[in-house]
């Protein structure tokens, strides 16, 4: 019969913000290169995505060719 993993406690970096934090892992050390703390998606930060829809662009080019 097989025993389940030894959990301790071990510091989690962020390399981005250089957060650290506290978790429960059977691994000795872990590193992230982007935690919540900094993620562009969590903080709200994140960027809003230029040019519009591909229809949008399409009738764009579209009215520049008809000229």
């Amino acid at each position: 019969m097989t025993q389940h993993p030894t959990l301790h406690a071990v510091d989690v970096r962020c390399a981005s913000c250089g957060n650290e934090f506290t978790v429960r892992s059977s691994a000795e050390s872990i590193a992230v290169d982007v935690c919540s703390n900094c993620h562009p998606a969590y903080t709200g930060l994140e960027r809003s995505v230029a040019g519009g829809s591909r229809v949008a662009r399409f009738n764009a080019r579209r009215a520049l060719a008809t000229r």
